[in-house]
């Protein structure tokens, strides 16, 4: 059971909001896939790295890409920048412990939607992958 099951018992459920988690620890990403699907998030896969990353945003369409930015071999900003020239309207957060103000001018004229600090939690990545996909048809 969600917690949209959870706040609005016997409601139509909306369609789950396809999301594609990218980060280099194995149990960060599985914990982010985890929690995202509790919370009724459809995660439709997962990637350790920026290559691996643009493949799968192909193959699963999601609606956000969640990246983390220190990554080996091609961090979160050259990913995000790479899925964005591939996808132009590709929502992409860029989900990391390490964020400061260069890191976000970078994010911003790259086309990243927001920053969020890890530090933050979940409930401010789920907040923002709802804001970003308000309104989303399919």
């Amino acid at each position: 059971m969600t917690r949209y099951d959870m706040a609005y018992p016997g409601a139509p459920v909306p369609p789950a909001i396809r999301v594609l988690v990218v980060d280099d620890t194995d149990h960060v990403r599985r914990m982010l896939t985890t929690m995202l699907s509790v919370d009724g998030f459809e995660v439709v896969g997962g990637a350790s790295d920026g290559p691996s990353a643009i493949e799968a945003v192909v193959e699963a369409d999601p609606d956000v890409v969640v990246i983390d930015y220190k990554m080996p071999a091609m961090n979160g900003l050259e990913t995000a920048r790479r899925i964005r020239e591939r996808r132009p309207d590709q929502h992409v957060i860029l989900y990391t412990a390490f964020v400061d103000e260069e890191v976000e001018r970078t994010a911003a004229e790259i086309g990243v939607a927001v920053c969020l600090g890890k530090v933050e939690g979940l409930g401010p990545l789920e907040q923002e992958i709802r804001r970003l996909t308000q309104g989303l048809r399919r």
